[in-house]
């Protein structure tokens, strides 16, 4: 495996509640990423099929929400057939968020799929925020924590999503399954404008959030938002609400494992993929002055106990 690695994060708008609109913006940006040599790109949470932003305006909208469920994607699926084709066609990793739709139950997902087409991960949400719970269902168990896996010729590549990057134990997990790449994965997020709304769930805020977990892995974070224009703000209904009711929300950016950007910003409406040439040897940097899931530990003081035994709605008694 080389030593310096091309990797992409993108800045887009989703196709708002449309599946098969969603997959092709999809292809065009897998495609586009690999045609300027990344070997990983990373796309925002619930990037198919848009994050429903009209959650945070009112809490019932039987419509939006019917949509939704139609629109969001399957795990064996045409739709997702074509993005594993896509990816093994431009030998390139793919990690993206997707709202999935198990039985007309929905999910907050992502999946890593490798640059040999396979599904390498597929992760759930731990536990959806705040008003993401109208909508969304909780993970359980190995659905939600095997969360790190080896992507061809990159290495090791894990993924949370938003707030789960407030989550010490869910974090702490993650960081001992080693990584080298982590994905951090937001909506569209704004500047905060002084109001009594929670400064973590602003452009400062999850950029710090996702900054601080690049320190505490030692990781390379692609740091993936979304950004919303007029064309969302009508088809959401957010219009005078809280969250996502002004055009804007882009932030992404790399960051590298000691906590510094590797990227340039550039503007919150604007729809671009950014790229950085990383040096994996800058892992080993702060590995040697850091590396809380091994020398920089005390297991035999504070410890973590899981269970990733899922949990499902029918089960046999044993006798």
């Amino acid at each position: 495996m080389k030593s310096t690695v091309r990797v992409a994060v993108t800045q887009a708008e989703p196709e708002w509640l449309d599946l098969d609109k969603s997959v092709e913006k999809t292809l065009r940006l897998i495609k586009e990423a690999a045609e300027n040599g990344a070997k990983l790109v990373a796309f925002p949470e619930c990037w198919i099929t848009g994050y429903p932003a009209w959650i945070w305006s009112r809490p019932v909208d039987f419509a939006l929400t019917a949509a939704y469920i139609k629109n969001s994607l399957k795990v064996n699926s045409p739709q997702m057939e074509l993005i594993r084709a896509c990816a093994e066609e431009n030998k390139i990793n793919v990690c993206f968020g997707f709202s999935e739709n198990d039985n007309d139950s929905l999910y907050i997902a992502q999946a890593t799929i490798g640059s040999d087409g396979e599904i390498k991960m597929l992760r759930r949400k731990l536990k959806p925020t705040h008003m993401e719970r109208t909508i969304f269902g909780d993970a359980s168990g190995k659905n939600c924590l095997k969360n790190v896996v080896d992507a061809p010729g990159v290495g090791r590549v894990g993924a949370l999503a938003c707030w789960e990057h407030i989550q010490p134990l869910l974090k702490y997990h993650t960081v001992l399954q080693k990584e080298d790449f982590h994905i951090a994965a937001w909506p569209p997020v704004s500047p905060h404008d002084g109001g009594p709304g929670l400064w973590s769930m602003t452009t400062d805020g999850v950029r710090a959030l996702s900054q601080t977990y690049a320190i505490e892995s030692q990781s390379f974070v692609l740091h993936t938002t979304a950004l919303i224009t007029q064309k969302g703000i009508d088809r959401m209904g957010t219009t005078g609400g809280p969250l996502m009711s002004t055009p804007g929300g882009g932030n992404s950016a790399i960051i590298g494992p000691d906590g510094r950007k590797l990227s340039e910003d550039i503007p919150e409406t604007e729809e671009r993929i950014i790229y950085a040439d990383v040096n994996l040897d800058d892992i080993l940097h702060a590995k040697g002055f850091v590396d809380v899931g091994g020398h920089y530990s005390r297991p035999d003081m504070l410890w973590l106990g899981v269970d990733d035994k899922e949990k499902k709605h029918l089960r046999a008694l044993e006798e």
